[in-house]
């Protein structure tokens, strides 16, 4: 005879996660407690395993798991028709998120690739030459500002 659901470890290998990471989301609420078996083995229904990849899926997203659980929790409750509870709403706010790191991380390559093509070999030495192409003369001038008021 055979016992309903998925064993911690058929769990864990089916959806690509390792046990730990089973044991936190149930303390998170992402995941339910699982029901037992009589040797008491924890048994998860087999629709745990799209459960889990949805939540890594929106992790590689960019969302926290605070995030994910709201949107968990917005698509459980989804006859209040809040447009600005689901998925939607939510993904256009990360979007913006990621465009705007997407934004700095442009301007810290470009930098980098300054710094690089400058021959800036020394941190300290660099950051006090008026041809340094890093921001440290620009910090430091609006430090000096702020500290001379």
């Amino acid at each position: 005879m055979t016992e309903p659901g998925l064993r911690s470890g058929q769990l864990a290998d089916a959806a690509g996660v390792n046990l730990q990471t089973l044991r936190y989301y149930e303390r998170r609420g992402l995941l339910a407690s699982p029901q037992r078996s009589p040797g008491g083995h924890r048994l998860y229904p087999s629709e745990t395993v799209t459960l889990l990849r949805v939540i890594k899926t929106a992790q590689r997203l960019g969302f926290t798991l605070n995030e994910v659980a709201d949107l968990l929790a917005a698509g459980q409750h989804q006859h209040s028709n809040r447009p600005d509870t689901g998925l939607q709403a939510r993904a256009k706010d990360k979007l913006v998120e990621v465009e705007q790191k997407l934004a700095d991380l442009t301007v810290i390559r470009d930098t980098l690739q300054a710094a690089i093509s400058a021959g800036c070999d020394d941190l300290v030495a660099c950051a006090g030459s008026a041809c340094c192409p890093l921001p440290f003369a620009e910090l430091a001038e609006r430090n000096d500002r702020v500290h001379t008021y």
